[in-house]
């Protein structure tokens, strides 16, 4: 198999050749078609999130086909086209696993962070955590789903029945969710950074109501806001820009930290929140979604060997909709 491996913090990805790995109890082995580059993968390379064991294979939007069963695995067969997310483990004993919150897990792995991901031509997943996808859609769409769609999914669940909806930072899972807003029958407001005037017109031609920079309020205020940008000072702009009683959903894995603000933003019972992992439950809830909402996902192809240039240009803002790699 092939891979593009982070030895250390900060430094490009190689790409190596390695045997090919064998599924242990419960485990498939899966050969990637496409893996979605996410966000997050910036904050594995940039060392932003703890406890990174290195070498480390990033990728978690996986779509792929099983070509090998390990012991005690009857849920997917040789030939099935599955989906790996974020989620790669939970250990099912602890509080939150035994309560239903197993996104809160105390001894998780996750996918292309503390396990190897699908940077690769072949990742091993455990077969609890795999979504069979069946047939339909084509692999490259079907990828920014597995991540940008399922906690976009989780964050838009997290902002309760909010009409007028905010959308600050308007990538991979800011597109989707405007889709499935639009279906629900909301009002989706697109905030980008100044001067984006791509990025704003793409959420107009996904039928938001209003696209314009993060800075500006809208008149009358939100209802609710999800904030998919890892940028602290958006926490701030997003409270201004809510009702009384409004929400404020915190999506990302990783944020800037938050400056300090004026309590009476705070007050008047907004709520700022934020939204950690997923469960299982939400994706096999989003999956079932995504076709009826008529989801299409924006994305653009890459060879699995250009991973580093697709992550700068992730960095500097130049991906409309989603990217993917391909091996």
């Amino acid at each position: 198999m092939r891979a593009m491996v982070l030895s250390a913090p900060g430094v490009p990805l190689q790409m190596q050749e390695r045997a090919d790995p064998i599924p242990g109890e419960g485990q498939i082995r899966v050969k990637v078609s496409a893996c979605g580059v996410c966000r997050t993968d910036l904050h594995v390379v940039d060392a932003e999130l703890p406890g990174i064991k290195y070498p480390i294979v990033p990728g978690h939007e996986i779509v792929g086909r099983v070509d090998l069963v390990g012991g005690n695995v009857d849920t997917h067969r040789i030939g099935d086209r599955v989906g790996i997310p974020w989620l790669g483990y939970t250990c099912g004993v602890c509080r939150f696993c035994k309560e239903g919150m197993e996104n809160l897990c105390d001894r998780p792995l996750f996918t292309g962070y503390t396990r190897d991901g699908g940077f690769a031509t072949h990742t091993i997943a455990d077969a609890r955590y795999a979504f069979p996808l069946g047939e339909a859609g084509d692999d490259v769409s079907i990828a920014p789903l597995l991540c940008a769609g399922l906690i976009g999914w989780r964050s838009l669940v997290m902002a309760g029945n909010a009409k007028r909806l905010g959308i600050y930072g308007f990538g991979a899972a800011g597109h989707i969710v405007a889709q499935i807003a639009r279906w629900q029958g909301r009002s989706v407001y697109a905030f980008t950074r100044a001067g984006d005037t791509a990025a704003q017109d793409f959420a107009r031609r996904l039928g938001a109501a209003w696209a314009g920079a993060s800075g500006e309020v809208p008149d009358p205020p939100l209802d609710a806001a999800i904030i998919y940008a890892p940028a602290g000072e958006l926490v701030p702009a997003a409270l201004r820009a809510v009702r009384k009683g409004g929400r404020v959903v915190c999506a990302g894995i990783h944020m800037s930290d938050i400056p300090s603000f004026p309590y009476d933003i705070l007050w008047e019972e907004r709520q700022l929140v934020s939204v950690a992992n997923l469960t299982r439950q939400d994706g096999l809830d989003f999956l079932k979604i995504a076709p009826q909402a008529g989801i299409r996902t924006q994305t653009t192809a890459f060879p699995l060997v250009e991973a580093n240039e697709v992550l700068q240009k992730l960095w500097t803002g130049q991906i409309l909709g989603a990217a993917v790699l391909q091996p």
